[in-house]
């Protein structure tokens, strides 16, 4: 073992492949259960993190709901047991096909993100003589300070109804009579530390409400969305973010009408640590410059790096030797294929196995077979 890897028997394994630690998934969610049961929020796991089927049944069996934002998911998510009353289905471009899926299942809710997205439900419910219970997803015009692919709830953004456009569309609700209005649906961005940001969603949320309530217009559910980060660059020390205070930050800000209900739909934040891409040293190459590392993984297996030039902690699994400094590169034939540079790792030699952490959350999901690679296989630390 090195760290909370069973080296021998990754050894065995043909790579790349996905490792989870199955131990800490269920800490994760323990954890999340607590503080969540704590103020009777409910937490809808945000599936386009990881929809691997043995990852969701262990997060259905600790009793969260699902969040989707496709049909796809919905699917996914009904073959892994979740309660079709659990889920929520959100998505700027819901196809026909899609919305008859969630109708047919009976789910929880829609959040739904336009003027026009809302017309399509109350025709495709009408026609099957059902109501549609929905969401208004809001943009609240709040900065979460992350990464400018990955905010959310600007008016720039393309996602949700601007503010400016409410009214008009809480009018609309007057006219459709196979849509019921149940609640409220904020999503302001990912991989958010700056707690702050959600503290000022709930004073925007408050004020959404007061002039709702001028309206005679009560909702039963606020849903905040996710967003929550998690810590890439020390995955052995802080392996479960804060949930503990996040939840304790609605709690505290959020003017709650009598009988409301608060729901959350955290993805990275789950399944984010506890998966990890391993990947074995094809070659060193030595350059007049700098050492490249040369793996079997690349941004096929984890595109993060390429997409967005995000971080994610490298370390050598079977090396004890002194560090010295490697580009960390795949063998796909694009340049952005760099999982790292100038990258402080224990010597590197043929045939060693690198562990690319934090790797749980939009790792296996997003794989694709460029180059017409094959998928990778995933295991788990409680059956190997």
């Amino acid at each position: 073992m090195k760290g909370n890897f069973p080296i021998n028997k990754l050894r065995e394994l043909q790579t790349p492949f996905y490792f989870y630690n199955t131990d800490l998934l269920r800490d994760t969610l323990a954890l999340i259960r607590a503080e969540a049961d704590r103020y009777g929020f409910h937490v809808h796991y945000a599936v386009k993190a990881n929809a691997n089927h043995k990852i969701l049944s262990i997060i259905r069996e600790n009793g969260l709901g699902a969040d989707c934002v496709s049909g796809g998911e919905i699917k996914a998510s009904l073959a892994a047991g979740f309660p079709a009353k659990k889920i929520v289905f959100a998505g700027v471009g819901k196809a026909d096909w899609e919305i008859n899926l969630g109708l047919d299942n009976d789910i929880f809710c829609f959040n739904v993100e336009s003027a026009a997205e809302l017309e399509v439900i109350n025709e495709l419910a009408g026609a099957k003589n059902k109501v549609a219970s929905v969401a208004l997803r809001i943009n609240p015009e709040v900065d979460a300070h992350t990464h400018a692919y990955i905010t959310t709830g600007l008016k720039e953004n393309k996602f949700g109804i601007n503010l400016s456009q409410l009214d008009s569309v809480l009018d609309l609700f007057e006219t459709l009579k196979n849509v019921k209005l149940i609640g409220l649906h904020f999503h302001i961005g990912s991989q958010i530390t700056d707690l702050s940001s959600f503290q000022s969603l709930c004073s925007r949320v408050t004020e959404i409400q007061e002039n709702m309530a001028r309206r005679r217009i009560l909702v039963e559910n606020l849903n905040f969305g996710g967003g929550l980060g998690i810590d890439y660059h020390h995955p052995n020390h802080l392996p479960i973010p804060d949930f503990k205070e996040y939840f304790a930050i609605f709690h505290k800000h959020m003017k709650l009408r009598p009988e409301q209900q608060v729901h959350f739909e955290p993805g990275r934040s789950v399944v984010g640590q506890c998966g990890t891409l391993i990947t074995k040293v094809l070659y060193v190459k030595e350059g007049a410059s700098k050492n490249f590392a040369i793996v079997d993984a690349g941004f096929t297996e984890l595109i993060r790096p390429a997409l967005y030039q995000a971080y994610h902690r490298i370390e050598n699994l079977t090396s004890e030797e002194a560090e010295e400094v490697y580009d960390v590169v795949g063998p796909i034939c694009e340049s952005s294929d760099s999982f790292g540079k100038s990258v402080d790792l224990n010597k590197v030699r043929r045939g060693d196995l690198i562990a690319l952490r934090s790797a749980g959350a939009y790792g296996e999901i997003m794989a694709s077979q460029y180059n017409c690679r094959q998928l990778p296989k995933a295991y788990f630390s409680d059956t190997l």
